[in-house]
This record gives C-alpha cells, sequence and structure tokens, in this order.
C-alpha cells in the first residue's frame, strides 16, 4: 500500500495534469451516410449509394442525448476535445482511487494509537490503605 505522503503528491500530480487540459467535448465521433428526398436520387438506388460520410458528435449531456454534424475542417478540433475529455474522465478516476487509498489509509493511522493504549500495562486502581 502506498504511503499518505505519495497519495498527496499523486493527487496533486493528478490536479496539475487537469489544469493543463485543453477544451473539453464529451461524446463520440462518427461516421453516418444519409438519404435525401430528392426523386431519383442515386441514394434511392437499389442498392443504394447514400451520400456522405458526414462526421457526426452524439453525446449525452444533463441527461440529454444529442447529435450533430461536425465540418470537415473542424473535425481535428472535435477529435482533440473528445480526447481531453476522455483525459479528464481518466484522471479523475485516478484522483478517486487515490482519495479513498488515502482515506483508508488515514483511517488505518487514526485506529493505530488506539490499539496501541489497549496495550498499555494497566494502573492498578486499588488504593493502598495503611492498617491500623
Amino acid at each position: 500500500m502506498s504511503s499518505a505522503a505519495a497519495l498527496h503528491r499523486r493527487i496533486e500530480q493528478i490536479k496539475a495534469e487537469i489544469i493543463t487540459l485543453g477544451p473539453l467535448r464529451p461524446g463520440t465521433l462518427s461516421q453516418q451516410y444519409n438519404v435525401c428526398g430528392t426523386p431519383g436520387c442515386r441514394c434511392k438506388d437499389d442498392p443504394p449509394h447514400k451520400h456522405g460520410p458526414y462526421p457526426q458528435l452524439s453525446y449525452t449531456w444533463r441527461a440529454r442525448s444529442r447529435s450533430e454534424f461536425v465540418r470537415a475542417d473542424e473535425v481535428g478540433q472535435v477529435e482533440e476535445q473528445l480526447r481531453n475529455y476522455a483525459r479528464l474522465r481518466n484522471l479523475i478516476d485516478q484522483w478517486i482511487d487515490a482519495a479513498i487509498a488515502l482515506a483508508c489509509l488515514e483511517r488505518q493511522e487514526r485506529r493505530r494509537p488506539q490499539q496501541n493504549s489497549r496495550s498499555k500495562p494497566r494502573v492498578s486502581l486499588k488504593t493502598h490503605s495503611k492498617s491500623v
């Protein structure tokens, strides 16, 4: 098990890494193909030759699912934002793991003095009286 000082250092490292993250965006980037509404278009052939691919970002935020198309010139930027968000989630998980380990270690340390005090020899409470 790690020492408390090592766990505190790791938490500080995680905080420092979080500060360096750039723009964040949750979600998944995928390629979508569409069928248009134009009669006789190739997308309605058998087999269909759909339009696309078009990059699409899908995500859920505040209990609402969303999807939006991403312009081709913005794909690299969105991919970076997705990587940053994934890194943030990973760092938060590491922070929580370290915090749990630290709490367990601190709880053990608090219990240790109580256990030591029980093992000390007890002082007799008997009073010595003089015989008269």
